[in-house]
């Protein structure tokens, strides 16, 4: 009888407490919001700052070891790769995407692998960039930003890894030309054949009968409307984004208030949401350029694809390619995205589906230990020579810029350093 008395007083206490933790935790959950994301705390510098694109570069954490989301410690490697790795993020979301929180920024965990690891972020499109384009994005200012990865870190050749649409533009830059400079590239869930099924597929495919018949009976274009009557609020891609998951949601805020009392999980909740809540606009010339040559006429699974004047093509590609797959992914199925292995003409690829859905294949729990575990370990080999800038223009000061993490200012160009 005691015994049971006994256990029902602890189990009171750990109710209340767990009541009081909650009560707490609401109450910055409600007033105090800013407390609890966690996004965008790792340093950085900016290298390089443009009128919508910048450049940051991620030295080694100054710890030597990191904490990773499963709670285990990771050892940080001082000695680092000869060759840069550059982050691409897509469109239509901020830089937090690999920079999510302390234990969860896929920029800290590559830095701590040892990779010289630098980052190009879009900046936050406004109406005044509604012209902008894929030819804009994936040649124009991709090349500039791997141009200042090079002034800066004395090495010309690169690696690249992209997430969805980041994974397109780097597969669009390398195909402008053969560039022996683009040594290897990585890229996650990225959508090549939207005829093979997923959310994304469907859509398209929903839109290409229409499509034909507007072409053959009227002389309407989609690339003859002005880019600026075509711009959307940076809403509508939050509101897009969460109807492919309307039931997950809501049922997101019911977790949160059955584990109110969880400091840390309310922590990552309440960044998620941040994360998702502020996504980003595309330039509407994007928009036009995605819908009739990659969603309408699925030029991807060619092989080619017109940036302006310019056509990249997939088998000019000479790097190194390793290509991921969410088991998950309703936007990007397996299939959609495996087309890429047949339009590559290199024999150093590999094809692998891993743990997660669109999102989670990236910043999900198992991302950590399967997607960027995987992609550390593959390119450590293919990052052991480099070849070195012969000539270098130093990066000029930039303005520091505000942030929630330290910011630090390149003013001088670092030797090279070739292994």
């Amino acid at each position: 009888m005691s015994s049971i008395i006994s256990r029902a007083l602890d189990r009171g206490l750990e109710l209340n407490e767990r009541f009081a933790l909650a009560a707490g935790n609401g109450f910055d959950w409600l007033f105090r919001r800013d407390e609890l994301v966690k996004s965008g705390r790792t340093d950085y510098e900016i290298i390089y700052a443009g009128d919508l694109m910048s450049v940051r570069y991620y030295g080694p954490p100054v710890e030597n070891e990191i904490q990773l989301a499963n709670g285990e410690m990771m050892r940080v490697v001082r000695r680092q790769q000869a060759v840069p790795l550059v982050l691409v993020p897509p469109l239509g979301v901020t830089t937090e995407t690999f920079d999510l929180m302390p234990n969860r920024s896929l920029a800290r965990y590559m830095a701590a692998r040892g990779f010289k690891t630098y980052l190009i972020d879009w900046g936050k499109p406004q109406k005044r960039h509604a012209h902008l384009g894929l030819k804009d994005y994936a040649d124009v200012m991709m090349g500039l930003a791997l141009e200042k990865v090079r002034q800066h870190s004395g090495i010309a050749q690169v690696s690249l890894m992209g997430w969805c649409m980041g994974g397109l533009l780097s597969l669009m830059h390398a195909g402008l030309k053969k560039n022996p400079n683009i040594r290897n590239i990585a890229i996650v869930a990225s959508p090549i054949d939207l005829r093979s099924g997923g959310m994304v597929a469907g859509v398209a495919q929903a839109l290409n009968t229409p499509a034909k018949l507007i072409r053959k009976f009227t002389d309407f274009r989609l690339h003859s409307v002005e880019p600026e009557k075509m711009h959307a609020p940076a809403w509508m891609t939050t509101l897009a984004f969460k109807l492919t998951d309307p039931v997950g949601s809501v049922t997101t805020y019911w977790d949160l208030v059955t584990r109110l009392w969880d400091r840390e999980f309310v922590e990552s909740h309440s960044t998620t949401s941040d994360y998702l809540n502020n996504m980003l606009v595309y330039p509407a010339g994007v928009v036009q350029d995605m819908l009739v040559n990659v969603a309408v006429d699925n030029k991807l699974s060619t092989g080619e694809i017109p940036l302006g004047k310019k056509v990249s093509k997939f088998k000019n590609i000479s790097a190194s390619l390793l290509a991921f797959a969410g088991e998950k992914d309703v936007l990007v199925s397996a299939s959609t995205a495996r087309r890429i292995m047949d339009l590559v003409s290199m024999e150093d690829k590999h094809f692998e589906i891993a743990p997660g859905g669109h999102m989670g294949v990236i910043l999900g729990s198992a991302a950590q230990r399967v997607v960027w575990a995987k992609t550390a370990a593959w390119l450590v080999p293919r990052s052991k020579l480099a070849v070195a800038v012969v000539k270098k223009t130093p990066p000029k000061t930039i303005a520091k810029v505000k942030t929630k993490a330290t910011v630090k200012i390149a003013t001088k160009p670092r030797r090279p350093n070739v292994v």
